[in-house]
């Protein structure tokens, strides 16, 4: 690939191992598994981050069936190096010291952890939870992100050609980069149009709550102004301070993470003035760490994958049977559908049990089992209200349905290949992407979706999978969940059903069309390879 760009990527989680829990859910393991497509095509980019000394949530289910929230301290000394290298920032007035630590096992795409944990430090809280805390704390943590994560390329002597923000935590960080021109002899306005040739933005939430504003006394008090001016300020982020808009009006280029999702994110803000120019990347995931090695031999050997998918459900089987807290023994001559992912509203967790009359037979006779799985956010009482709800149902429906508590890397393997189905179903469109599908499709477990996300660019009805859209009789009336559901059950009684249980030769045919779906073109190689050429080096 020529010219290739020196690039920085800057994201407030990193998925990488479960070894370093220093992630949520899906922004985190996305940028993970870029870090591992950089260093397996051997392409120029390191990783800004944060160590986050407790990491998220260790979420389980209490007595009540409510999720309760621990947050164990880890030691990660075994698996990073203190490059000897401290930047300070500026937080609410005081001095802010900030280790930067290395993690190594990516040789070529080095991922640079900012650590506040420092001993006899007050300032340790900053760095100590990921996501946990109020607005104050998180500018605090955008500040160690974004202006303390380029003051650390500086020390560090790494020469960055783009600064790539995974998401708006990190645009404090095009502030820096403005004050250093201006501290040079630019003026502002020279200042902010060359800092937008150095950055290009990613936003991935088409949810309102997922596009951080904040108030710019506080800002100024905590230290993001930085020597800029309110005017200057608001002319970035708008008033309030918003830090989509923020990215939106410093990068050259803003890109959604699929198809449909760039056309959203336009609609979205097609009001911002001076914005840069959307487009899309769709997301890609890793296949080296989620495609399962016996699963990829069968299938470029052109052998029957029944045969390993049959050991991979075994396990998930298995993992349940001795994991579970109630150690439920599911059947793997059942079919299984499985379901994870952020307990939010808009993700319906429960469409299926929209009418319970019509989904409870096949529960009951066993003709069916549910596998779900998945965090709320430790102050999203709403989000724990559906996983209590759905620990109920499962109580009704014990031997059949199935909560797995705190979702982790793990699980997300086990469940992502050892599923039959893979069911989603949010409203649409505020599923930007939704990278576990794509895990499951190479696997050849089957996607039962509505059409949002990358799921339009892949999966084909009834050949790959199954789309809900396909059977909507109105499709005007989108997020109906009567009617979303009524389709919903029309697939699986008259399609997935007679498949999985009288037609075995059509369901490994369409396994292997998933995985010939989903191998190549939903794979992070393949996305790196569109940022390099279309983002970071656009002809």
């Amino acid at each position: 690939m020529k010219d290739k760009s020196n690039v920085a990527y800057f994201c407030m989680e990193y998925g990488l191992n479960e070894e370093l829990p220093i992630y949520s859910g899906g922004l985190g393991v996305l940028a993970g598994d870029y870090l591992k497509a950089a260093d397996d095509l051997d392409l120029p980019l390191v990783g800004i981050g944060i160590l986050w000394d407790q990491g998220y949530t260790h979420q389980y289910i209490g007595e009540d069936g409510r999720p309760y929230d621990t947050f164990p301290t880890f030691d990660f000394d075994e698996y990073l190096q203190d490059t000897g290298v401290t930047v300070t920032v500026t937080v609410d007035g005081e001095e802010v010291n900030c280790k930067v630590k290395l993690l190594e096992r990516y040789d070529n795409a080095p991922l640079y952890l900012l650590d506040t944990n420092i001993s006899d430090s007050k300032h340790s809280w900053i760095t100590s939870k990921l996501y946990d805390g109020d607005e104050y704390d998180r500018i605090a943590q955008e500040i160690v992100l974004g202006i303390g994560g380029v003051r650390a390329l500086r020390e560090l002597n790494i020469n960055v050609d783009k600064y790539h923000f995974n998401e708006g935590h990190a645009v404090f960080a095009g502030v820096e980069l403005i004050r250093e021109k201006m501290e040079a002899g630019m003026s502002f306005s020279e200042a902010k149009e060359a800092t937008r040739e150095e950055i290009v933005f990613t936003t991935h939430t088409p949810v309102e709550a997922g596009n951080e504003a904040h108030d710019h006394g506080l800002l100024r008090r905590l230290g993001v102004y930085n020597s800029l001016d309110y005017e200057m300020m608001e002319s970035i982020g708008g008033n309030p301070f918003n830090m989509t808009v923020a990215g939106l009006k410093l990068s050259s280029v803003t890109n959604g993470v699929s198809k449909l999702h760039e056309q959203t994110t336009k609609e979205m803000w097609e009001d911002v003035e001076d914005k840069a120019p959307i487009t899309g990347v769709t997301n890609g995931v890793h296949a080296n760490t989620w495609q399962d090695e016996r699963m990829k031999d069968a299938y470029e050997a052109g052998e029957d994958l029944w045969q390993p998918h049959s050991e991979l459900k075994q396990e998930l089987v298995d993992y349940i049977a001795g994991n579970h807290y109630y150690g439920t023994q599911l059947d793997t001559n059942t079919l299984i559908i499985g379901f994870a992912r952020r307990a939010a509203e808009y993700k319906r967790w429960q469409l299926i049990f929209e009418n319970e009359e019509k989904i409870a037979p096949l529960l009951e006779e066993r003709k069916l089992q549910l596998v779900f799985s998945g965090k709320a956010h430790p102050d999203d009482e709403l989000g724990k209200d559906i996983v209590q709800s759905l620990v109920q149902i499962e109580q009704r429906y014990k031997g059949s349905v199935v909560f797995l508590e705190n979702y982790n890397l793990g699980v997300a393997q086990k469940m992502i290949k050892g599923c039959d189905v893979w069911l989603n179903n949010p409203r649409r469109p505020l599923e930007a992407s939704g990278t576990s599908g794509m895990k499951a499709a190479m696997n050849g477990v089957l996607n039962l979706s509505v059409v949002d996300g990358w799921v339009g660019e892949g999966v084909e009805h009834n050949v790959s999978g199954w789309l809900i859209d396909e059977l909507l009789p109105d499709i005007s009336q989108l997020n109906d969940d009567q009617q979303d559901a009524e389709a919903l059950y029309k697939i699986i009684y008259d399609e997935i059903l007679p498949t999985y249980y009288e037609d075995r030769d059509k369901w490994k045919k369409m396994m292997r069309a998933s995985i010939d779906m989903s191998q190549e073109k939903f794979s992070a190689q393949r996305m790196i390879k569109d940022y390099y050429t279309r983002i970071y080096n656009p002809k």
